[in-house]
């Protein structure tokens, strides 16, 4: 078995920083400078052995190790704090780390006494080693995350954002996780089920039991955000308390961007893109509860008219296919058949609004028009609430619940083509007509569209004979890797990676077939290069060399790694 690389490692330190509240650079620091003991699993680890009611078996492999290291560090900061340690004695503010003189005492080991359940035994290390892997550690992290030199602004940023928690808390689900590992973290607890318990003990009565779990849970959290700026001390665990409350709040990937999104002075309360799930569900829904009404009708006029950005009624009347004018002396009969042509396109619009939604300011007013309007709503705050709780909904909903989100409709189908041109490729459209393989599978989703002709018509060709191959073999090939960047190209195995880059050459695989039987079916006629793979038995090298700029036929090349 390969050890473990750098990112899973990271991945640990990370994830047991998390739990317990403790800077991850730190253990990471701690694994650089220890590299003891040789574990189980092959790896090394934090110096970290047994003590107390922690056993062998829980430190004997790597995770094992950190995230009873992590626990430690912990304890060793309570017990310092304890003893009468400022906050200023454990953490850097300026700087963004735990302080010189905690990772001093940290470096002389600890035996955790016999009332310390969950901490183990730190081994004595070099002090100076010690801070010098944890200070680069931290500063790779800041350079990455772009994050000044100085941090002394964080505790009060933290603090503001706190205050502003309980005017703009609207029970979403990451806003109530935020608040949830922000309490955890806090009261130096292991799960978020250990928090709730925390805030709910069993039995009870802070609150009437009439109020259901998860209001009685979003009351206490208020309550406790209030309290908690308070409380604030600028311990190292309190403000990763809050950093991960603002992590979770803002959804964002790592306490680093949570800092800089502090940095920013970002607000509190969210944008309106938040939102957009809810739209999209209302809009999805909207056809089946549609009756040909005239306030529908207007309201979905007027919708189209904001979306387009047209000057009147009367205008998208017209651009929806309908002449207004004609209307003023038609009869009956052609009034209800103009009313039936103006339904049916602005249905046709308004099934057509997840697929074309782009996030544009002026799409996602018109959208809470229709809201608006629908629902009779009087303002634009009320809109808001409506759609919050219906995201709110959303979010608790069960799989095939009717709260739950609506499966997504595929939009229209493409313009099936005969011939492309850069500017017309459609990414779930057919490249070889009557053919299964997409622009979207022979570009990864869109990420490496060709840039010039040259690459787009070596695709055309490679997919032509491609369509071929699964026909020969009875199955759908599944594309791994088609074409794209040189960078992508160079971690592809095969044996020219250049071929990717012009759109020459593919990695597939079929179900239920080895590589060596797609291998021995197309080898008596396939007239490029075809390889497979020892090392990789699904796999499959499919390459059409003259398909640049060349009518001559392909190069026949066989090859087996």
């Amino acid at each position: 078995m390969e050890p473990l690389n750098a990112a899973q490692r990271r991945a640990f330190f990370q994830q047991a920083g998390d739990r317990a509240g403790v800077h991850a650079p730190l253990l990471a620091a701690l694994h650089a400078v220890h590299q003891a003991p040789t574990l189980s699993d092959g790896e090394v680890g934090l110096g970290i052995s047994p003590a107390n009611q922690v056993a062998l078996t829980e430190v004997e492999t790597l995770p094992g190790q950190v995230q009873v290291a992590a626990s430690t560090v912990r304890s060793i900061t309570d017990r310092l704090i304890a003893q009468g340690w400022q906050s200023a004695d454990l953490w850097d503010v300026d700087r963004g780390r735990y302080g010189d003189r905690f990772l001093t005492a940290l470096a002389e080991g600890y035996l955790p006494p016999p009332n310390d359940t969950h901490a183990a035994q730190i081994e004595p290390c070099d002090g100076g080693a010690l801070l010098r892997a944890y200070v680069q550690r931290v500063e790779a992290d800041h350079l990455a995350a772009g994050l000044p030199s100085n941090l002394a602004f964080v505790d009060g940023a933290l603090l503001n954002f706190l205050e502003q928690v309980p005017a703009t808390y609207r029970g979403l689900s990451h806003e109530r996780d935020g608040l949830l590992e922000a309490v955890r973290l806090w009261r130096k607890l292991d799960s978020q089920s250990a928090a709730i318990h925390s805030l709910l003990p069993r039995g009870s009565t802070s609150e009437p039991d009439a109020l259901p779990a998860t209001d009685r849970l979003d009351i206490a959290l208020q309550d406790l955000s209030r309290r908690l700026p308070l409380n604030y001390a600028g311990y190292p665990h309190q403000r990763e308390a809050l950093l991960r409350l603002v992590q979770c709040w803002r959804q964002l990937p790592s306490r680093e961007a949570a800092i800089a999104s502090l940095e920013k002075k970002e607000p509190v309360s969210p944008d309106l893109a938040i939102l957009d799930p809810a739209l999209m569900a209302f809009v999805q829904r909207l056809p089946a509860h549609y009756l040909g009404k005239g306030e529908q009708r207007n309201a979905l006029t007027e919708t189209f008219r904001l979306w387009q950005g047209l000057d009147s009624r009367t205008t998208a009347v017209r651009t929806l296919g309908v002449d207004p004018e004609a209307l003023m002396s038609a009869s009956p009969a052609a009034l209800l058949d103009a009313a039936r042509q103006l339904d049916q396109q602005l249905l046709r619009f308004v099934q057509r609004i997840p697929a074309a939604y782009r996030q544009t300011d002026a799409q996602r007013v018109a959208l809470l028009h229709l809201v608006q309007t629908w629902r009779g709503l009087e303002t634009g705050e009320a809109t808001v609430r409506s759609l919050v709780e219906d995201l709110r909904r959303l979010q608790a909903a069960h799989p095939g619940s009717l709260d739950a989100m609506p499966a997504p409709v595929p939009d229209l189908l493409p313009v099936l083509q005969t011939e492309w041109a850069l500017d017309t490729i459609q990414l779930h459209g057919a490249i070889a007509p009557g053919g299964r393989l997409t622009w979207a599978e022979a570009t990864q989703g869109g990420l490496y569209l060709p840039k010039n002709l040259a690459a787009m018509q070596a695709i055309v060709r490679l997919a032509k004979a491609a369509e071929q191959v699964a026909t020969r073999l009875g199955r759908s090939l599944h594309i791994i890797a088609w074409h794209c960047s040189p960078e992508a190209a160079r971690a592809l195995p095969g044996p020219n990676p250049d071929q990717h880059t012009l759109g020459s050459a593919l990695l597939f695989y079929c179900d239920g077939l080895t590589a060596q039987q797609i291998y021995w079916t197309l080898d008596p006629w396939w007239t490029g290069g075809l390889g497979r793979f020892t090392q990789y038995p699904a796999l499959v090298y499919l390459e059409s060399s003259g398909a640049i700029a060349s009518t001559e036929p392909d190069h026949r090349v066989r090859w087996v790694y």
